[in-house]
């Protein structure tokens, strides 16, 4: 239970983070995973699976530019 409001908490600010870097540059891209990042957690149950996906969309914030 700790350990998924941790995990939520540490990518929901990365989210957070990348939502205000998007609105702040006008770039869609960083705020549409920004968005995402701090939503999923709603959705996806269990530990592993919500680290894996968090991860993933991290990693696109840096591997998906035009």
């Amino acid at each position: 239970m700790t350990e998924g409001i941790i995990t939520s908490v540490v990518f929901g600010s990365i989210g957070f983070g990348a939502f205000i870097y998007g609105k702040k540059n006008a770039e869609w891209k960083p705020m549409l995973l920004g968005i995402v990042l701090m939503v999923y957690p709603y959705f996806v149950r269990g530990l592993v699976l919500s680290c894996s996906v968090g991860a993933v969309l991290t990693l696109l914030l840096f591997v998906w530019k035009d």
